[in-house]
Protein backbone atom coordinates (compact mmCIF):
# COMPACT_ATOMS: atom_id res chain seq x y z
CA UNK A 1 0.00 0.00 0.00
CA UNK A 2 1.72 3.50 -1.02
CA UNK A 3 1.78 6.31 1.00
CA UNK A 4 -1.71 8.10 -1.16
CA UNK A 5 -3.31 5.08 -0.36
CA UNK A 6 -2.45 5.03 3.41
CA UNK A 7 -3.70 8.85 4.01
CA UNK A 8 -7.33 7.75 2.43
CA UNK A 9 -7.66 5.71 5.87
CA UNK A 10 -9.38 6.11 8.37
CA UNK A 11 -7.89 5.86 12.28
CA UNK A 12 -9.46 2.71 12.85
CA UNK A 13 -8.59 1.01 9.44
CA UNK A 14 -4.70 2.62 9.87
CA UNK A 15 -5.08 0.20 13.38
CA UNK A 16 -6.48 -3.09 11.34
CA UNK A 17 -3.55 -2.48 8.76
CA UNK A 18 -1.26 -2.18 11.92
CA UNK A 19 -2.72 -5.43 12.89
CA UNK A 20 -1.96 -6.95 9.33
CA UNK A 21 0.87 -6.66 9.37
CA UNK A 22 2.20 -7.45 13.01
CA UNK A 23 0.45 -11.01 11.75
CA UNK A 24 2.24 -11.10 8.75
CA UNK A 25 5.20 -10.10 10.23
CA UNK A 26 4.83 -13.01 12.79
CA UNK A 27 4.48 -15.27 10.00
CA UNK A 28 7.51 -14.37 8.42
CA UNK A 29 9.57 -14.66 11.55
CA UNK A 30 8.31 -18.15 11.89
CA UNK A 31 9.69 -19.05 8.41
CA UNK A 32 12.56 -17.21 8.51
CA UNK A 33 11.78 -14.95 5.86
CA UNK A 34 14.14 -11.84 6.62
CA UNK A 35 13.36 -10.03 3.70
CA UNK A 36 9.79 -10.12 3.93
CA UNK A 37 9.94 -8.88 7.33
CA UNK A 38 11.77 -5.90 6.49
CA UNK A 39 9.30 -5.28 3.79
CA UNK A 40 6.31 -5.51 6.02
CA UNK A 41 8.52 -3.16 8.65
CA UNK A 42 8.49 -0.33 5.70
CA UNK A 43 4.57 -0.74 5.61
CA UNK A 44 4.27 -0.84 9.65
CA UNK A 45 6.58 2.36 9.75
CA UNK A 46 4.40 4.18 7.27
CA UNK A 47 1.41 3.31 9.20
CA UNK A 48 2.73 4.60 12.15
CA UNK A 49 4.03 7.69 10.31
CA UNK A 50 0.81 8.74 9.17
CA UNK A 51 -1.14 8.02 13.02
CA UNK A 52 1.55 10.58 14.21
CA UNK A 53 0.51 13.01 11.83
CA UNK A 54 -2.43 13.23 12.73
CA UNK A 55 -4.27 15.37 15.34
CA UNK A 56 -3.53 14.50 18.69
CA UNK A 57 -1.08 11.33 17.96
CA UNK A 58 -3.31 8.79 16.82
CA UNK A 59 -0.75 6.43 18.15
CA UNK A 60 -2.43 6.50 21.20
CA UNK A 61 -4.97 3.77 19.63
CA UNK A 62 -2.39 1.24 19.32
CA UNK A 63 -2.92 1.16 23.03
CA UNK A 64 -6.14 -0.86 22.44
CA UNK A 65 -3.59 -3.77 20.88
CA UNK A 66 -2.23 -4.85 24.42
CA UNK A 67 -4.53 -7.20 25.00
CA UNK A 68 -3.99 -9.03 21.44
CA UNK A 69 -3.74 -12.49 21.24
CA UNK A 70 -0.41 -12.18 18.99
CA UNK A 71 2.53 -11.40 20.66
CA UNK A 72 4.10 -9.46 17.21
CA UNK A 73 1.37 -7.26 17.57
CA UNK A 74 1.47 -6.12 21.38
CA UNK A 75 5.54 -6.15 20.95
CA UNK A 76 4.87 -3.90 18.32
CA UNK A 77 2.05 -1.67 19.27
CA UNK A 78 3.93 -1.39 22.68
CA UNK A 79 7.47 -0.08 20.99
CA UNK A 80 5.13 2.82 18.68
CA UNK A 81 3.59 4.00 22.00
CA UNK A 82 6.43 4.58 23.92
CA UNK A 83 6.84 8.53 22.67
CA UNK A 84 2.69 8.64 24.01
CA UNK A 85 2.34 6.87 26.48
CA UNK A 86 5.69 5.57 27.76
CA UNK A 87 5.20 4.17 31.62
CA UNK A 88 2.44 1.36 29.78
CA UNK A 89 4.28 0.85 26.88
CA UNK A 90 7.27 -0.06 29.29
CA UNK A 91 5.05 -2.27 31.15
CA UNK A 92 4.09 -3.97 28.40
CA UNK A 93 7.69 -4.37 26.84
CA UNK A 94 7.90 -6.29 30.23
CA UNK A 95 5.14 -7.92 30.46
CA UNK A 96 6.43 -9.96 26.36
CA UNK A 97 9.48 -10.65 28.62
CA UNK A 98 8.19 -12.35 31.42
CA UNK A 99 5.94 -14.23 28.88
CA UNK A 100 8.81 -15.86 27.56
CA UNK A 101 7.16 -15.86 24.07
CA UNK A 102 9.62 -15.91 21.99
CA UNK A 103 11.50 -14.37 19.92
CA UNK A 104 9.18 -11.35 21.11
CA UNK A 105 9.89 -11.65 24.81
CA UNK A 106 13.63 -11.15 23.56
CA UNK A 107 12.81 -8.38 21.45
CA UNK A 108 11.18 -6.46 24.25
CA UNK A 109 14.29 -7.49 26.53
CA UNK A 110 16.25 -5.59 24.09
CA UNK A 111 14.16 -2.51 23.44
CA UNK A 112 14.10 -1.82 27.56
CA UNK A 113 18.15 -2.65 27.81
CA UNK A 114 18.07 -0.15 25.00
CA UNK A 115 15.95 2.24 26.45
CA UNK A 116 17.37 1.95 29.63
CA UNK A 117 21.13 2.53 28.34
CA UNK A 118 19.77 5.82 26.63
CA UNK A 119 20.96 4.02 23.28
CA UNK A 120 17.27 4.07 22.12
CA UNK A 121 14.78 7.18 22.32
CA UNK A 122 11.10 7.19 20.95
CA UNK A 123 9.73 10.06 18.99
Amino acid sequence: MNRARIRDLSDTQLVEHFVEISLAQDLALLRSEVSKFNRLFDRKTAVLAELKSRGADQRRLLLNLFNHANAQVRLNAAKATLAVAPETARSQLQRLVDSKEYPQAGDAGMCLWNLDRGIFKPT
